[in-house]
Order: C-alpha cells, then sequence, then structure tokens
C-alpha cells in the first residue's frame, strides 16, 4: 500500500510539474533581453505597435546601468555638488552671503536614491500601462527560438521568441592586465565611486574620459584632491581639439590635476591606503601616487557573458560586440541587437533610438538612425556638448569649411547670470554652408545642442539658424550669433 502511495505521488508530481513547464512556455511576438534604456524603450514601443512582447532583465529594477548606477544618479551628484559650489563660491558675487554651508553627505545620497527609485518605478508603470510583460530575472538563450530565464526570485522559465532583440548593456573595463583589480570599496569603478560611505581625501582617477571627469568634479566640489591620470596626450581624446583645451583649463581652475601621457603599470588599495604606481607612456621612471581612493575609469565593455549565444548561433568578436547588419539584424534573421552591445558610441540616447528602429525593423517599416547627429554631452561645470564632425576630422578628410564661434562672454543672459565661461562653435561646408558639427562648453550646453541636432538633421545650412529669430535674452542666441560668423558676420562680438 505504502508503495502505491509512493508512486501515486511520484505520478502526481510528474503531471504537476509537466503542467507548469507547459504553461510557462509562453510564445510571445517579441522578446527584449535586458531593460535598459534600449531595451524598455524597445519594449514598449513593440507593444504600442501590437507585438506581445515581454522584457527580460536580471538587476530586479528597470532602467539598466544608465538609470540605476551610471547617468541618472551622476547627474544627481553633478547638479547638487555645483549648488553646493556655487553657494561657496559664487553667491557672494550676486550678493547673496550665505555662513557656514556644509554637506551632509548621506542626505546627498539619500537623494539620489530617492531620484533613481522614481525613475525605476515609474518604467514599471509605463510597462504595466502599455501591457508588456516583465519577467525579474537572467534569460539566455536555449535555442534561436526559445530563452531561459533563471527567475530572480527562484526557479527556471522557457519562453518561446518569434523575434529577439538583445540590450544587455556594458560593464565597466578593468585595467589592461587587471593591474589593479576593481573590489568597489577602495578600488573602485563608477558603480562604486556613486555610493562611497564618506568623501575621500584624495582622489585618483585613471582615465580622463567622460566618466572620470564628471565623477572626478563631484568630489573636487565636496574637497577632495583629485589626479586624473590619463594615457593619451589630453583629456576626452575624441572630442573638438580647441574644446579639449579650454575645457581642461576650466577644470584645472576648480582644483583637479591632470598627469596626461601617464601609463599605470600597478597599484593596490586597503583601509590603510591606496597606491598607484604609474610611468610615462613612451617609457621611463616609475613613480607612485597615494590616495584614499582610486577610480577606474577606462571605459566599458558590452555585456554578453552568460548569454548562451553560441545555442542561437552567434558570436562576438575580438571586443565582445554582437555583429549586426545596417538594421541591427544579427546573421540569424529574428534576432536583433541594439545598444552597447553592438558598435558604436556607448550612449543611452544611441540605444533608444536603435530600439525603437528595430521594433520598426521587424514590423517591415523603414526603422533608421542617422547616427551623425547623435549628440555627445559631458554633465561637468560647465557643460560640454558636440554633435556631427569636429574640426580635426574635417581637415583629415580634406573637407573645406568654414568656422563661426562665439563666446558667452558675449551673450547678454550668460552675463546676467554670472555664468559667461565657454563658447558655441560652428562648422560648415564652405561651399554649401550645410552644418557639418556644433561644439558647445558653457552653461546648459547639453539642452543648447539640440538645436545643432535638429538642424543638422534636416540638413540646416548655417545662415539658415541664423537668420531664424531667438528670444533675448537667451543663452541660445550664442548659437545664432556663431552661426553668423560660419557664414557671415556676428553682431556682438
Amino acid at each position: 500500500m505504502q508503495l502505491y502511495k509512493t508512486a501515486l505521488g511520484y505520478r502526481q508530481n510528474l503531471f504537476f510539474i509537466s503542467r507548469r513547464c507547459f504553461a510557462s512556455a509562453k510564445e510571445y511576438d517579441l522578446v527584449v533581453i535586458g531593460g535598459g534604456p534600449g531595451g524598455y524603450v524597445a519594449a514598449i514601443k513593440g507593444a504600442q505597435k501590437g507585438l506581445k512582447t515581454v522584457c527580460i532583465e536580471k538587476r530586479g529594477s528597470l532602467g539598466g546601468t544608465c538609470l540605476n548606477v551610471g547617468c541618472i544618479p551622476s547627474k544627481a551628484l553633478l547638479n547638487a555638488t555645483h549648488k553646493y559650489h556655487e553657494a561657496q563660491h559664487d553667491f557672494k558675487e550676486l550678493g547673496i552671503v550665505v555662513k557656514d554651508v556644509s554637506i551632509d553627505f548621506g542626505q546627498l545620497m539619500k537623494q539620489k536614491e530617492k531620484a533613481v527609485k522614481g525613475l525605476t518605478g515609474g518604467i514599471e508603470f509605463l510597462f504595466k500601462k502599455n501591457k508588456v510583460d516583465y519577467l525579474k530575472g537572467f534569460g539566455k538563450f536555449a535555442s534561436p527560438n526559445e530563452i531561459e530565464v533563471d527567475l530572480a526570485d527562484g526557479g527556471k522559465e522557457t519562453i518561446k521568441a518569434k523575434n529577439v532583440i538583445i540590450a544587455t548593456g556594458s560593464e565597466p573595463s578593468p585595467l589592461p592586465g587587471n593591474v589593479i583589480p576593481v573590489d568597489e570599496k577602495y578600488v573602485v569603478s563608477s558603480t562604486g565611486a556613486l555610493s562611497l560611505e564618506k568623501i575621500p581625501k584624495r582622489l585618483i582617477v585613471i582615465g580622463g574620459g567622460v566618466i572620470g571627469l564628471e565623477m572626478g568634479s563631484v568630489y573636487a566640489r565636496l574637497g577632495s584632491q583629485v589626479t586624473v591620470v590619463e594615457y593619451m596626450d589630453r583629456i576626452c581624446p575624441t572630442m573638438d581639439l580647441e574644446l579639449t583645451s579650454t575645457f581642461r583649463k576650466t577644470l584645472e581652475k576648480q582644483g583637479l590635476k591632470f598627469m596626461l601621457k601617464t601609463k599605470v603599470v600597478g597599484g593596490s588599495g586597503s583601509a590603510s591606503g591606496c597606491k598607484v604606481e604609474v610611468e610615462p607612456a613612451e617609457g621611463g621612471a616609475k613613480q607612485v601616487l597615494e590616495s584614499d581612493i582610486i577610480l577606474v575609469a577606462t571605459g566599458r565593455r558590452p555585456y554578453t557573458g552568460g548569454l548562451q549565444l553560441e545555442k542561437a548561433g552567434l558570436s562576438t568578436d575580438k571586443q565582445g560586440r554582437i555583429d549586426t547588419n545596417d538594421h541591427w539584424q544579427t546573421k540569424v534573421g529574428h534576432i536583433y541587437a541594439i545598444g552597447d552591445v553592438i558598435k558604436g558610441a556607448m550612449l543611452a540616447h544611441k540605444a533608444e533610438e536603435e530600439g525603437i528602429a528595430a521594433v520598426e525593423q521587424i514590423l517591415g517599416e523603414a526603422g533608421h538612425v542617422n547616427y551623425h547627429t547623435i549628440p555627445g554631452v559631458i554633465y561637468t561645470y560647465p557643460e560640454v556638448a558636440s554633435v556631427g564632425y569636429t574640426e580635426e576630422e574635417l581637415k583629415s578628410q580634406g573637407i573645406k569649411y568654414n568656422k563661426g564661434m562665439f563666446p558667452f562672454m558675449a551673450n547678454s543672459r550668460a552675463r546676467t547670470n554670472n555664468d559667461s565661461e565657454g563658447l558655441v562653435k560652428v562648422l560648415a561646408d564652405k561651399d554649401t554652408d550645410k552644418i557639418l558639427g556644433v561644439h558647445i562648453i558653457g552653461p546648459n550646453a547639453g539642452e543648447m545642442i539640440a538645436e545643432g541636432v535638429l538642424g543638422m538633421e534636416y540638413g540646416a545650412a548655417a545662415e539658415d539658424i541664423a537668420r531664424t529669430c531667438h528670444a533675448h535674452p537667451t543663452l541660445s542666441e550664442a548659437f545664432k550669433e556663431a552661426c553668423m560668423a560660419a557664414y557671415d558676420k556676428p553682431i556682438h562680438v
């Protein structure tokens, strides 16, 4: 009798297990792996277009690196510390007397987390509103049309996919040879730098790119002695050279120190202190730098580990990127890839555009992204923003151009705001006057660049914008005058 009950129980368990597996094998028109800016936007657009869509995200909160441990929290810290710096150094010039201004570091971090939490919750609301299914867990290929999900709360689920978009983003790159391993406590990546327990007295930033300069600026404003170590001969080496020079001088005035053409060859971090061994990039005597925290900000690399791409018939190149055609389609026709896992700039807004365009391609529509009009912004103070060709790129390609420049010092709104450092630079074709590139360093550069992006997207000439009425007094008048300088002459310089 006991044997009969055991056998019966075993058969019942098999029945329920098979029922659960069968029930979980849902089929979707679109499966998006990754819930960052590219992934969640693609999922929402897919659902809006009538596709039965699911988004898989391992983090447990949507928004990816950008929203959780990247763009958004860093901007919260940049904004707050800029206000602190203004209160310390600039208010007195405006006749505002503030005594004993100090930082509550704990509250600073709480406000950052509040902003992040509100936005991640907002994306979940958008999923519900647009009827996007959301699976919290790690998605990986079981076959070209099957995705196995290791659920965050335990167990597994397998789903079937007619179409897949891979949008798994990127992760911080270690130093070559991993000569200083990141522990996220004393040797930190950008993730750790956003969650330090206290303000370091000394901070060494390895890497003079966007991430390093933004986080370096945050802690310099909070009182840290910040040293930036960069292998190249200038910071932000892909940026317009003229702006790079102005940018570095501005940051130096804010207290940041730069060691250019310097190679990191070793180092370590511990509770007793951090050390970084450096030598000239071209070879020479070694030097040891000491600090309380080391920030490794040497770029990012595609995150594709554990996806089991081989089971879908896919692979990556030497840089870890998934190869796609001009329509974000991999060599397996129904599988697409977007964002940081493919070639191109690692920017959240680029991923978003690709997500929408990839969905449109799946539906047979004409999805398109103009990569020449993808802006880049550095949210330091002053901000730096660019779109299109740099002057060096035009020279190397033999393209003849006119250059128009206008300083914010000659802009009435900037002067009344007591915030007039920087300039607007416009590059236009010498023969047609078509705008080829726009570069801005100054107040609200990240907002102002949108006018250049829009103009370039629609093939505007410098004269088109110069003859467009801009409200007075506004910072945007500097853009108008730079365009005037490109095709003729400005008025106010």
